[in-house]
């Protein structure tokens, strides 16, 4: 496979000139931008394989899951590493070290995706942990620990009510449960599973002795802004926020929209209005916190007819438990007393509680060092998005590295990087995994 040169975005503005460092000066000229451009290339390969023409979605056990898994595996074995399919569906590659019985170093992230997705969200990750492995090989470096490279397949979570199920599979925490679980379609996991050719019987066999792990690595598109207002290509995750969602339900009484005087309604969604006020300013009065309303169902849904009933969503996030919990509860509170005051009936579920996941400081340390060899300095700024990183981390120390999105869009076909960025991302992460296997 030839290099393809990455043109659907322009740069970002230049970074400043900075030295290399003689470990990666060795490896990589700072200018020609090579492994940039072999991220690039890979990750123009992996784009073709869609469930549905014209844009890219490739949900989970797919048939372009399916496809992409394939291609993943060959672009392993092409780097040198000894790679299969896992029983879940997730890519697996390992490259030996000097010490086989070492333990190993996990580089990883995924190739599932939401529908209509972006290109980089997760390939990202898996591709720059194998052009990292490619390039120590080229250059006949042999890492002192074995190095597996992982590309998940459940990460986005959109077709089956499961939660990071492959990776979860790894660190041990996989729910049989989960196999049960259906698409909208009515499609079990379980049969979609054999499908793909996977093996539901044997996700308990995938789980990893954490004895036999130093710690896990994902680089992932930042998702947000904050990189690119600093003019800095990545940055370092000190925590992945904590999540709470729940289900909602307000219950008024519907009427002529015509006939009954305001003053006499039960509106639900005059209600579910003042609500939706009340989480949007929790969300923005506290440090690193949001919170969202993202579903709301009105019934009847009549122009002409006072709504009876709205049914809603909430979301809520913070790198701080304690915080978050206090969110939540100072929003349930505030939510009843303006279901009092309007004389409808609120309920709230809670469906979802996921702790804030911080990264470890060892290895956040390790990234630091290698940010600073190429001259840039290390911010650190928490994730509001999950990532597979939350599963690892009950596997062994885990610490992920941010790269700079245009916009900070993400979950959209908009999704951009330079090649740039994504060269320097690769050379941090070559310089990581050295430090860090040895």
């Amino acid at each position: 496979m030839g290099f393809v040169i990455w043109r659907h975005a322009p740069a970002h503005p230049p970074l400043r000139s900075n030295p290399v460092p003689e470990t990666l000066g060795r490896m990589t000229n700072a200018t020609d931008l090579t492994l940039g451009r072999r991220v690039m290339a890979m990750i123009e390969e992996l784009a073709q394989y869609t469930d549905e023409p014209g844009r890219l979605t490739r949900l989970y056990l797919s048939d372009a899951h399916r496809r992409a898994a394939d291609a993943t595996l060959r672009l392993m074995q092409q780097a040198g590493l000894d790679a299969h399919i896992d029983a879940l569906g997730s890519v697996v590659g390992r490259v030996e070290g000097a010490d086989p019985k070492a333990p190993a170093l996990l580089v990883g992230s995924h190739i599932d995706s939401v529908v209509d997705a972006g290109r980089y969200d997760g390939n990202l990750g898996v591709v720059l942990g194998i052009v990292a492995v490619e390039a120590l090989k080229q250059h006949g470096m042999k890492p002192p620990c074995p190095i597996e490279i992982v590309a998940f397949g459940d990460e986005e979570n959109v077709r089956f009510p499961t939660n990071l199920s492959t990776s979860q599979a790894l660190a041990g925490r996989f729910d049989p449960a989960w196999l049960d679980g259906q698409d909208q379609d009515g499609i079990a996991l379980r049969d979609a599973l054999i499908r793909f050719g996977g093996d539901p019987g044997a996700a308990a066999t995938l789980a990893r002795d954490p004895a036999r792990y130093r710690g896990y690595l994902e680089v992932h598109i930042e998702q947000g802004p904050q990189l690119e207002a600093r003019n800095l290509p990545v940055g370092i995750v000190s925590a992945i926020n904590g999540i709470t969602r729940a289900r909602a339900s307000v219950v008024g009484e519907a009427g002529h929209a015509g006939t009954v005087p305001m003053t006499m309604r039960r509106d639900a969604l005059a209600a579910v209005a003042e609500m939706i006020g009340i989480v949007e300013r929790a969300g923005s009065t506290r440090t690193d916190t949001v919170a969202t309303v993202g579903v709301a169902q009105v019934q009847p849904g009549a122009i002409n007819v006072i709504p009876a009933r709205v049914d809603f969503t909430l979301d809520a996030r913070s790198p701080d438990d304690a915080v978050r919990l206090a969110m939540v509860e100072d929003i349930v509170t505030e939510c009843r007393a303006a279901a009092q005051r309007r004389g409808v009936d609120f309920t709230i579920e809670p469906f979802m509680e996921s702790p804030a996941t911080p990264m470890d400081k060892g290895l956040i340390g390790q990234l630091e060092e290698a940010t600073r060899g190429l001259g840039i300095e290390p911010l650190h700024l928490s994730s509001g998005a999950g990532h597979d990183a939350v599963a690892m981390a009950n596997l062994c120390p885990s610490a992920m590295l941010f790269v700079r999105c245009k916009g900070g869009i993400s979950h959209n076909p908009a999704e951009s990087i330079t090649v740039e960025d994504a060269d320097v991302a690769a050379r941090v992460l070559i310089d990581a995994i050295r430090r860090i296997s040895v």
